[in-house]
C-alpha cells in the first residue's frame, strides 16, 4: 500500500534518548525531501496538497523536532541545536543524501543544517523564511505575536498569519484550513515549553551581529529555490531577496496577493516550480 498525507502512520525512531516522531510516504525511490516546519507546528500543520504534490515522484519525509508535538525529548533553544537534531534523525534513517523543504522556521533550520552537514544535502526549498540577523527579525511585531502564542490556535489566527487580507487570499486560507484537518487522528499541539524554547531561537536568529552580516550564506554551495508571498507578515519578504542575492546558486520566487503560506495558497503553482527545481 502506499501511503498519503492523511493515511501514513506516525512512527517513532530514538536517538541518543530522544524518540523522534516522523511519517514517511510518497514513491519508493528517489532522493527523500525532509520537510521541517513552522513555529509551534507538527506533523498536520502541513498542507496535504504540497505534501501529497511531492509524494508523487519521491519519498516525502515530516519531522517533529525534539520536544515539539509527538516527539519526545526536550525543544533546542537555537536554531543550531534543531539542525543537529535533524542531522541526527536524518543519518539515523540511514540516508546519505536528502533534499529539504524548510517552511519558516524551518527555513532557519535548513539553512543550519545545510551548514553543518553539507555532504547530507543536495538541494534546497527555503519558503517564507530569512537569513540569521535579516531585516526585521528579532521579535515578531505585536498583532503578529498575539495571533502566533495563542494558547490554542484557531482558523482567524492562521488566517491573519500566513494570508493576505484581500478576500481571495482569505478564501484560499480556509480551503488550506479544510485540507490540513482531514486526517482524523491529527498529531497533538506543542507544549508551551516548546513554545517558549522556540521564541528564544527566534530572537537569537533576529538578532544583528555587528560583523559578518550574511556572512553563512555563503558557505551555502547547494542550489536553493527561495519561495514567499509578497507580503509576509512573519518573516518579512525582504529577507527572501537576500536570501537570493546572498546564496551563490539561488532562484527566488514570490507569489502576487499572499503572504507567509503563499505555498500553501499557490500549492499547484509551487509544486509545478519545486518537481523542476528538484528533478534537475
Amino acid at each position: 500500500m502506499t501511503h498519503t498525507h492523511i493515511t501514513a502512520p506516525t512512527l517513532f525512531i530514538e536517538v541518543s534518548g530522544t524518540k523522534y516522531a516522523y511519517r514517511r510516504f510518497g514513491a519508493e525511490s528517489g532522493i527523500p525531501i525532509v520537510l521541517f516546519q513552522h513555529f509551534r507546528g507538527g506533523l498536520d500543520n502541513w498542507d496535504p496538497a504540497v505534501t501529497d504534490g511531492l509524494a508523487r515522484d519521491r519519498p516525502v519525509i515530516l519531522f517533529n523536532y525534539g520536544g515539539v508535538a509527538s516527539s519526545g525529548g526536550k525543544t533546542a533553544r537555537t536554531f543550531s541545536g534543531m539542525a543537529e537534531q535533524a542531522i541526527a534523525f536524518i543519518r539515523a534513517l540511514g540516508l546519505k543524501q536528502v533534499d529539504l523543504l524548510g517552511f519558516s522556521i524551518g527555513g532557519f533550520v535548513a539553512q543550519e543544517v545545510t551548514l553543518q552537514a553539507p555532504d547530507l544535502i543536495r538541494r534546497l526549498i527555503l519558503a517564507g523564511t530569512g537569513p540569521e540577523g535579516g531585516e526585521s527579525m528579532l521579535d515578531y511585531p505585536p498583532e503578529v505575536g498575539r495571533h502566533a502564542t495563542e494558547p490554542v490556535p484557531v482558523v482567524e489566527n492562521f488566517l491573519y498569519l500566513f494570508f493576505a487580507a484581500s478576500e481571495t487570499s482569505q478564501a484560499a486560507g480556509r480551503a488550506f484550513w479544510e485540507r490540513r484537518h482531514r486526517r482524523v487522528d491529527q498529531d497533538p499541539p506543542s507544549s508551551p515549553a516548546a513554545m517558549d524554547a522556540q521564541l528564544n531561537a527566534l530572537r537569537e536568529w533576529g538578532t544583528v551581529r555587528e560583523t559578518g552580516r550574511y556572512a553563512k550564506l555563503k558557505r551555502i554551495r547547494q542550489p536553493v529555490l527561495v519561495v514567499n508571498g509578497q507580503d509576509d507578515r512573519m518573516v518579512p519578504t525582504i529577507n527572501s531577496f537576500i536570501l537570493q542575492q546572498k546564496i551563490s546558486d539561488a532562484t527566488l520566487v514570490l507569489y502576487p496577493n499572499s503572504g507567509h503560506g503563499a505555498i500553501f495558497q499557490y500549492a499547484e503553482q509551487f509544486l509545478t516550480q519545486a518537481r523542476l527545481f528538484l528533478d534537475k
